[in-house]
């Protein structure tokens, strides 16, 4: 979002000078969807004082009841955060953080972010992350059948391929020309490793407003894309031969006087004690962290991956670090940490919080990491990995919401109302999950058993 200085009467008028006649107050749900409604722009004083209304129970995971005064939703917005929307001609995107019978709300999961950001403000110091999306492009054609929207997108290795950028112009450019419109620092787009998949890096930021400029990359990302006729996919793994889609974190923290506390040139792997406490936080409650970071059924099909049609399938599956280990869960690099269990499919702002809140577990904790591991894991023999003592992440959804209901340490730092609320979701899709009865399963043992 913009840092300019405005007054709000200024900003309004730019508004309304660019043609905007709506706000659309837009807030994310427990799942990590944009939602929102539509709003009168000569409204906007009322948005930031009492916000839009929504329907409590309507919205997934408000934990909010069907009567009462905090049966409402309220979202207020985030002044600074309206801008005019490109893609969406007399439009102004505000981001809103949620509020129930006119207190914050705990189950608001940009709430959720604010309240552990401003625990580590308290002890001076602030956090930043650099945040890499990777997603899948397809075809409109047949969604049940998911296919590239490049029908000549077939290499087996695909990666930086220019005849398809080449194919793709008209679509990257003008998802190129709305992105630097809404002001995003783009630094690459290119062609990932799987037919299809596409990733887009820009600049970092705060960690708040780099939550809420996901949010806005992902909203146009998908609006331009359908523009183009085809379909923008946040799904982990549709392929199962080829690799998935990860949503890594860049992380660091800086204190009063803008220090790198996770920098240290002097270390072999450039970490200060503090960042490799920070690493042994995140380790030793990865499993846990799943939950959030890989927060979906197919979550797993991307982390049990073992081989791809590329060669590889960069997704992490061992609980380990190490210096530019792009096979280890978390790489440092640079003096600042790489977190490459998230997905996609995550709620950008819970899987910061909780990200955030294990690293400064182990900070606060004194946790000392286990030693690095600086060669390929993918080549590691079975023998290999047990002289490491290098754990396994959760094998499925299931597993990972068994261990975040155990960590009551993260669950505490993270915040009680939001985790249950959380939890209740996401057993339930767990619980769908096992009762439903997939293609494989027909194709399997329909004619044999």
């Amino acid at each position: 979002m913009t840092t300019t200085a405005f007054s709000l009467e200024q900003r309004v008028q730019h508004l309304r000078s660019a043609g905007v006649h709506s706000v659309f107050a837009q807030f994310t749900d427990i799942l990590g969807s944009a939602r929102g409604k539509l709003v009168p722009l000569e409204h906007v004083q009322q948005l930031i004082d009492d916000g839009a209304g929504f329907s409590g129970p309507s919205i997934w995971g408000t934990g909010l009841p069907r009567t009462g005064p905090r049966s409402e939703y309220f979202g207020r917005i985030v002044p600074e955060s309206l801008q005019v929307l490109p893609w969406w001609p007399g439009v102004a995107r505000a981001v809103c953080s949620g509020y129930a019978g006119g207190q914050a709300l705990d189950t608001c999961s940009r709430q959720v972010l604010s309240a552990v950001l401003q625990r580590l403000k308290q002890r001076g110091m602030s956090a930043w992350v650099g945040i890499e999306p990777e997603f899948f492009v397809f075809t409109q054609e047949d969604l049940s059948a998911l296919r590239p929207a490049d029908p000549a997108d077939t290499q087996s290795k695909p990666s930086y391929d220019f005849r398809v950028m080449q194919r793709q112009a008209i679509w990257l450019e003008s998802l190129r020309a709305h992105l630097t419109a809404l002001d995003f620092q783009l630094l690459q787009i290119d062609h990932e490793d799987a037919n299809g998949q596409w990733e887009v890096n820009y600049a970092f930021d705060d960690m708040l407003t780099a939550a809420d400029r996901y949010m806005l990359f992902k909203m146009t990302a998908q609006s331009v894309t359908e523009q183009h006729g085809m379909v923008y996919s946040s799904m982990p793994k549709p392929f199962a031969h080829a690799p998935g889609s990860g949503l890594h974190f860049h992380l660091s923290i800086t204190g009063n006087q803008g220090n790198a506390v996770f920098s240290d040139a002097a270390d072999a792997h450039g970490l200060s004690v503090q960042g490799k406490q920070f690493v042994a936080g995140l380790l030793h409650h990865a499993p846990a962290l799943a939950a959030v970071c890989a927060p979906s059924v197919n979550s797993y099909k991307r982390l049990a991956a073992a081989q791809s049609q590329s060669g590889t399938t960069w997704s992490p599956n061992l609980i380990a670090w190490g210096d530019n280990n792009r096979t280890a869960l978390v790489r440092s690099v640079a003096g600042r940490i790489e977190w490459r269990l998230p997905d996609p499919s995550a709620n950008v702002y819970a899987a910061l919080a909780a990200t955030l809140s294990a690293g400064l577990l182990g900070i606060e904790q004194k946790m000392t990491p286990p030693a690095p591991v600086d060669e390929d894991i993918y080549d590691m023999s079975a023998a290999q990995r047990r002289k490491h003592q290098l754990n396994a992440l959760p094998a499925d959804l299931g597993q990972a919401l068994y261990a975040f209901q155990r960590d009551t340490s993260l669950r505490q730092a993270v915040g009680e109302a939001f985790c249950d609320v959380y939890s209740e979701v996401k057993q339930q899709e767990w619980q769908d999950w096992q009762t439903a009865v997939t293609d494989w399963e027909i194709r399997r043992y329909g004619q044999w058993c």
